[in-house]
């Protein structure tokens, strides 16, 4: 078969390649179908050359609709919504595959405008998006993302060329774009962590948006101290970082799903930076795009209220390892799903019969 990924932003790469490797070890051929109008194309030309499969680049939907049309590759995989899907389907199949596991409504309103079928990664998710939508059709299979963090297949970092320190315990601060606690972090604050190694991998959005400058000012600071290594705009898979890392402070991203999935604790940020437009008399913006779901993440780890309190949280959390322990394996039973590395096998298992 002909499987196309369309690829809107890069980000959206590491739930698309564990799937692509078992489509190309069964024989599939596989096409990576990226937006020049999201992505830059020369930062990111030398990432898709690495993966050794097939890409192209279009414009926008439009222009993928009508490359869709002229190639009619026999499934299309989506990271999102897509606007021309009755054109789509006179040729191809289609499936959906949630680039993320975050709190945001928009997770499941994706699927109002149905495809041939969506991946569901855990048990709630799937019998609320059934709930919703009871006619179409949604198959429950794991986080593809995370499958080499399951089978051993991702190879992590390298501290030696990092200049970091293998015996030092390594903490992971991975901040979202918008509503994020990057800005909330002091200029110096690797300095009040000595002991730890603190790696730190931002949102694509974050390099990438003229919005987030202030938040580019941050990581510049940051990379200066010995014991940090602040992500390029390049290392697009946050997996490397995960496998590392010994506990993850995070504050409304769908990596503290990931982060529990693996049995590690997460300290959650209850403290962002809200754009104007979510401030004040707008704040009914910010509630309606992030609704009631942002709950969710009330038990899956200690909460702190501001950076003061961080020091305290993370030294509590690891000498007591088992803190939580039982709230993380409910969240990734309710919300990731199995952990048993095989989650792209039952997506092309499941294309294959289909």
């Amino acid at each position: 078969m002909k499987i196309a990924f369309d690829t809107v932003n890069v980000y959206y790469l590491p739930q698309f390649i564990p799937i692509c490797e078992e489509l190309a070890k069964r024989g599939h051929e596989v096409q990576l179908v990226c937006y020049s109008s999201k992505n830059n194309v020369q930062k990111f030309e030398q990432v898709l050359l690495s993966l050794d499969y097939e890409f192209c680049w279009v414009d926008d939907d439009k222009a993928a609709r009508d490359f869709y049309l002229k190639e009619a590759p026999d499934w299309i995989f989506f990271g999102n919504g897509f606007s021309y899907l009755d054109d789509i389907h006179k040729v191809s199949k289609t499936a959906q595959l949630g680039h993320g596991i975050g709190p945001k409504p928009s997770y499941y309103h994706k699927s109002a405008t149905p495809m041939t079928v969506r991946f569901i990664e855990g048990k709630l998710r799937l019998a609320k998006i059934r709930e919703l939508y009871p006619n179409d059709e949604f198959v429950q299979v794991g986080f593809s993302k995370l499958d080499p963090l399951f089978n051993n297949t991702e190879t992590g970092l390298k501290y030696t060329e990092l200049g970091l320190d293998e015996n030092k315990p390594t903490l992971l601060f991975a901040p979202t774009f918008n509503p994020s606690s990057l800005e909330c972090f002091p200029d110096n604050w690797p300095s009040h962590f000595p002991d730890f190694n603190i790696l730190i991998k931002p949102h694509t959005f974050t390099y990438s948006r003229e919005a987030y400058k202030n938040q580019r000012k941050k990581l510049k600071k940051w990379e200066e101290f010995s014991n940090t290594y602040v992500a390029t705009e390049t290392d697009i898979s946050l997996l490397p970082f995960m496998k590392e890392a010994d506990i993850l402070v995070s504050e409304a991203s769908s990596t503290l799903f990931e982060f529990v999935a693996l049995s590690k604790p997460v300290i959650v940020c209850n403290f962002f930076k809200l754009k104007w437009s979510y401030r004040g008399i707008f704040k009914y913006r910010f509630k309606k795009r992030f609704g009631k779901d942002n709950v969710i993440y009330q038990n899956i780890g200690l909460h702190i209220n501001s950076y003061k309190e961080l020091r305290d949280a993370i030294e509590k959390q690891l000498k007591n390892k088992d803190l939580y322990k039982k709230e993380r394996e409910e969240y990734t039973e309710d919300h990731v799903g199995p952990t048993d590395g095989k989650s792209s096998l039952r997506i092309v298992d499941y294309i294959e019969n289909n």
